[in-house]
């Protein structure tokens, strides 16, 4: 599975996602403290790595004159974000192949986008992470707490749990030193949600 083909699968129901979670209001209070919290540990410029339609990407300007970057591979989360948030720059591009240059971005929110790349394919896209990175610059991961690279079935298309262990080896393998990192269980939620950061060394 590509990140073209993942992206193709969520322009087909981005209409329906955005309806659903498309305010801020309609996410998880907890999900904001924790992104807040990372922003404004963090310096320079951010990037939203899948961005959908731009819900975090906006949140994170929203502490003081910061610069953020929004991508993902959906056309339609891309020109939706565009529409409703033009003072932030959006891009259709694959995470594995950032248009971004080295050592050019100071905090990179990846909150549920990696779920769907296959297991094997994950160390690209942390490879890529680590590039666009500052020395002392962090990354906040979100993703589905379980047994590592045990496929699931999702609403767009296949998706895997990790674990912050499982993880923290492949960011470690990349040069990351993983911080804080949790997991809960929402009431009603079917399945556990985690969230790990890693910065890299200044």
């Amino acid at each position: 599975m590509t990140m073209t083909e993942i992206g193709a699968a969520y322009d087909t129901r981005a209409a329906e996602y955005i309806d659903l979670f498309g305010t801020i209001d309609k996410l998880a209070e907890q999900d904001r403290d924790t992104i807040t919290t990372w922003r404004d540990s963090t310096t320079g410029r951010l990037l939203d790595a899948g961005c959908g339609p731009g819900l975090w990407s906006q949140e994170l300007t929203t502490s003081g004159a910061r610069e953020v970057v929004g991508i993902d591979a959906s056309a339609e989360f891309v020109a939706a974000a565009r529409a409703r948030y033009p003072d932030i720059p959006f891009q259709r591009a694959d995470l594995a192949a950032l248009p971004l240059a080295d050592r050019s971005i100071g905090g990179i929110l990846a909150w549920y986008s990696i779920i769907h790349t296959p297991p094997a394919d994950l160390p690209a896209i942390l490879s890529e992470f680590a590039r666009v990175l500052t020395p002392g610059g962090s990354a906040l991961i979100g993703f589905f707490d379980g047994e590592p690279g045990e496929a699931f079935d999702h609403a767009v298309h296949t998706a895997y749990y990790w674990s912050a262990e499982a993880l923290g080896e492949l960011l470690t393998a990349h040069g990351f030193v993983v911080g804080h990192a949790s997991a809960r269980q929402d009431p009603g939620a079917r399945r556990r949600q985690g969230d790990l950061v890693a910065t890299l060394p200044a």
